[in-house]
């Protein structure tokens, strides 16, 4: 392995999970070390260490894996004739195929992928579970270190209200087999032509909503993307969440996600500090109203 670049814990598991998969760890590299720490092997092999706690998320990480490639779907793929996760010290480690060449998908990629997702029937061999929207934001924000104790306050009383709102939700299109963090990020198109969903632990049941709305931030919030490519993404995927009575919910409470990601990752990256305070002032209404300038990518996630 490379040494300047494994710096904590996670290189020991992941010699130990190598070891146990009959994988040579040497030269690894870190891809990218977030709520995961991703590695790259020889072989076209890339390694994923979960956080701790995280096995039963991991195994149905796996299992969505080899099920979407059952079904056809564009989706990375686990390593072939291996029992995944192998579990290092509480933390689960999990075996990929490296993708070839690719870029970020465009809107019209994103939305020709999920419209393939949202058809599908969930499957029947194992629980695909239900969307949480808020998974793990409570601990997002107690960990956030580099916050003022204002922004911290304000964090959990908003979050409060947002559990409140989520009980209300309206209806919309019927639930389905959702992505769960489908930002373009993880909708990647291969040189080749193929259009690949990556990062599934978030997959789940829940509204399809969960998956469009984030585009709709692209546009709306943003104004990362155009309107004719807004308008694309619409006339692919079908239809058009900002019209559906519970779009601000969805909107407030993926916002919401992508700033604790932020205020998350700026405790160990300290150039993403000014991202997660940035953030947290445009949704305090402290840089007027949307659309907001200077959202930054954190390191491999949205939310």
């Amino acid at each position: 392995m490379t040494s300047e670049t494994l710096t904590d814990s996670t290189d020991k598991i992941l010699q130990t999970a190598c070891a146990r998969a009959g994988l040579d760890p040497a030269g690894a590299t870190v891809l990218n070390r977030s709520e995961n720490v991703i590695y790259r092997l020889s072989g076209a092999v890339v390694a994923r260490i979960s956080r701790p706690g995280q096995n039963a998320a991991a195994l149905r990480e796996v299992e969505v894996a080899r099920w979407l490639e059952s079904e056809g779907i564009g989706a990375v793929r686990v390593l072939p004739n291996l029992d995944q996760p192998i579990v290092v010290d509480e933390r689960a480690v999990t075996f990929w195929r490296e993708l070839p060449p690719h870029r970020h998908g465009t809107p019209t990629e994103v939305a020709t992928v999920l419209r393939k997702l949202h058809s599908l029937p969930p499957p029947t061999d194992f629980d695909l579970g239900t969307l949480d929207p808020f998974v793990r934001l409570d601990k997002r924000i107690e960990s956030a270190t580099t916050l003022s104790s204002d922004d911290h306050e304000w964090l959990r009383e908003h979050l409060a209200e947002l559990k409140d709102r989520w009980t209300q939700v309206p209806a919309g299109h019927p639930w389905c087999v959702v992505h769960g963090d489908a930002w373009v990020g993880n909708v990647v198109a291969t040189d080749a032509g193929d259009v690949v969903l990556l990062d599934l632990e978030r997959t789940s049941f829940g509204p399809p909503e969960w998956d469009t709305v984030h585009t709709a931030i692209k546009y709306k919030t943003l104004e990362q993307i155009t309107t004719a490519e807004y308008q694309s993404f619409c006339d692919v995927y079908g239809s058009d969440v900002t019209a559906w009575e519970g779009y601000e919910l969805l909107r407030d409470l993926r916002e919401f996600r992508m700033t604790t990601m932020a205020a998350q990752t700026a405790v160990h990256i300290p150039a993403d500090r000014a991202q997660a305070d940035h953030r947290i002032a445009c949704l305090r209404g402290k840089l007027g109203p949307r659309p907001w300038s200077g959202w930054r990518a954190v390191p491999g996630k949205q939310g």
